[in-house]
């Protein structure tokens, strides 16, 4: 358990995120089982916190579960290609579902008992028949009767609810213009409300943590041709990560896949640096880029621990502010985690790579690596022969980045001039 400090340390760093996420529009999939789940109460109750953040919320549960575990004993469900054929004591059973799956949920989120989180939260829950639907009709001589895709969503009308403040709830059941009745999958209304309003993220709460690599360890954050790429045996995984994906290929920034079965895990996802589940997103989540004149108080807060430590020369924030375009960083959703800068002696055909950090937090990682190969990179483009380096902590660690041990009569004329034989900082070289 956290002491006050930890709390407190905690809540401050959840700062930038909460300022990040009021005003935004995510989209929440409930899968089989969130809502029979032990955890539920504690799930409902950290989606009011979102809300009284200013999250405009968007809840779409599923009921495939709630719907087999209501029909008969002798009426099993019938599956063609993952879809249900939906028949009409199916679909009878499926309205049913549905309704007592919103009446649970509009219930949980009006509790208001001063012992709770939701003590005067007032939150208004408002549904409506957003979801236009047609017929899947007969594929490979199958009939699936009354199971039904997405044809569209009213996206004006989820906007009005949001825009009212109000929690917008949509169930698994579409409508026809002729006035019929489909049952849909829940993960194919979530797409598609997400990519139709325009939505900042579309998370998926299963069963499943998230994705997971051939090693058996969680995939924090990829983008979305490697998550297409990943083997996911289970169906309904496979189902989420595919709606995922389309969903972000369409314009949503951000899907994330996580667990209802894990205590916290949404705010985890939404409020740590490293999340509780999977990020998938059309570009890769950590950004490498060239640093601008609004980064320098993150860069000065990265490299002040190495400054005092001795391990790189100290720098002032008018002589950053002035060398600022040498400066290259990593940037991991929003935040800076490493840093380097390449200074070019045009005339002598050779530059220095200097200032390299890293966050303690993302250390050994192979972040320092990645903006090491830009810089190195980036001196090719600018037709420089080689690179080289000033260190007096750092020595093998460039020595297996492929540097070579120089000496400080090898450096440009201007540098010689300028080195600090006091400090007697090894001078490494390598070729580009």
């Amino acid at each position: 358990m956290m002491n006050t400090e930890d709390h407190i340390a905690w809540f401050r760093h959840t700062g930038p995120y909460i300022k990040a996420h009021r005003g935004r529009t995510f989209v929440v999939y409930l899968g089989g089982g969130a809502l029979e789940s032990p955890n539920l109460v504690t799930l409902v109750h950290d989606l009011a916190l979102l809300h009284s953040l200013g999250v405009r919320l968007v809840l779409v549960h599923a009921s495939r579960e709630a719907i087999d575990s209501a029909l008969p004993t002798d009426h099993s469900a019938v599956l063609s290609n993952g879809l249900r054929v939906t028949d009409d004591l199916t679909l009878a059973t499926a309205i049913d579902a549905a309704a007592k799956q919103r009446v649970q949920l509009e219930r949980l989120l009006s509790m208001g008992l001063p012992n709770t989180p939701l003590k005067d939260a007032h939150i208004r829950v408002m549904a409506g028949n957003v979801v236009t639907a047609r017929p899947i009709g007969i594929r490979d001589g199958v009939d699936y009767l009354h199971s039904g895709a997405v044809r569209r969503i009213d996206a004006e009308g989820v906007q009005a609810i949001l825009d009212s403040d109000a929690i917008a709830l949509i169930s698994p059941l579409g409508y026809s213009p002729a006035g019929e009745l489909f049952s849909v999958s829940a993960s194919d209304v979530a797409e598609a409300v997400a990519v139709g309003v325009g939505a900042d993220k579309l998370i998926f709460l299963d069963r499943h943590a998230g994705l997971i690599d051939q090693e058996g360890q969680l995939i924090r954050q990829c983008t979305v041709a490697s998550a297409q790429s990943l083997h996911v045996l289970d169906a309904e995984q496979q189902r989420v990560r595919d709606a995922a994906c389309r969903a972000c290929s369409q314009g949503v920034p951000r899907s994330h896949l996580l667990t209802f079965h894990r205590e916290g895990a949404l705010l985890e996802e939404l409020f740590t640096h490293d999340g509780g589940g999977t990020l998938i997103a059309q570009d890769p989540y950590e950004q490498a880029r060239g640093a601008e004149i609004d980064d320098i108080a993150s860069i000065m807060e990265l490299i002040r621990p190495l400054e005092e430590s001795g391990a790189l020369v100290r720098r002032s924030r008018e002589r950053l502010e002035e060398e600022i375009h040498h400066f290259s960083i990593l940037e991991r959703d929003g935040r800076i985690i490493a840093c380097a800068a390449l200074y070019p002696f045009t005339e002598a055909g050779v530059g220095e790579i200097a200032c390299v950090a890293t966050h303690p937090d993302y250390r050994g990682e192979g972040r320092a690596q990645q903006l090491l190969t830009e810089l190195i990179n980036d001196a090719s483009r600018l037709a420089l022969a080689e690179v080289f380096v000033l260190t007096t902590q750092s020595t093998h660690w460039f020595l297996e980045q492929g540097f070579e041990p120089a000496s400080p009569e090898q450096l440009p004329i201007e540098k010689q001039q300028l080195y600090n034989w006091q400090r007697n900082a090894a001078v490494l070289r390598r070729t580009v």
